[in-house]
């Protein structure tokens, strides 16, 4: 798990979430108001929500794109739990959160790094379903 997650505010613009995917190397972002966690945005949610409908990326803000009430783990929970979280959700990015607070993201690659290599693919396997 990552703790202290990189995160953006809902009333910052998508140009702005796109530089922050990009200087931090991820694609998708935790949506905070006031450190609450409000929504996920993805750099899919950038291409399918702003760019193919030809909306200005410095004006649109990111609570109008993201993902709402995004499916999240507690820190109390068990990796089971968060796992079978992301394959029923097909996320590969679990924001964990206590009493409303973003305080980590447990990802797809924390868990590979400690697994078994077959509960990993099979993991991996889940999650990838469409």
């Amino acid at each position: 798990m990552t703790t202290s997650p990189t995160a953006i505010a809902s009333d910052k613009s998508v140009v702005e979430a796109a530089r922050t995917m990009t200087t931090e190397n991820v694609g998708s972002l935790p949506v905070v108001e006031e450190q609450k966690l409000v929504g996920m945005i993805t750099d899919r949610d950038l291409v399918t929500n702003v760019l193919a409908k030809d909306l200005d990326p410095n004006t649109v803000p990111v609570a109008d794109v993201a993902t709402h009430d995004p499916v999240s783990v507690s820190p109390d929970e068990s990796l089971d739990t968060a796992l079978e979280r992301m394959a029923e959700k097909q996320v590969r990015r679990l924001p964990v959160v206590e009493d409303g607070r973003l305080v980590g993201i447990l990802a797809q690659a924390d868990v590979s790094r400690t697994a078994q290599p077959e509960s990993t693919g099979r993991m991996v396997e889940k999650i990838s379903e469409s």
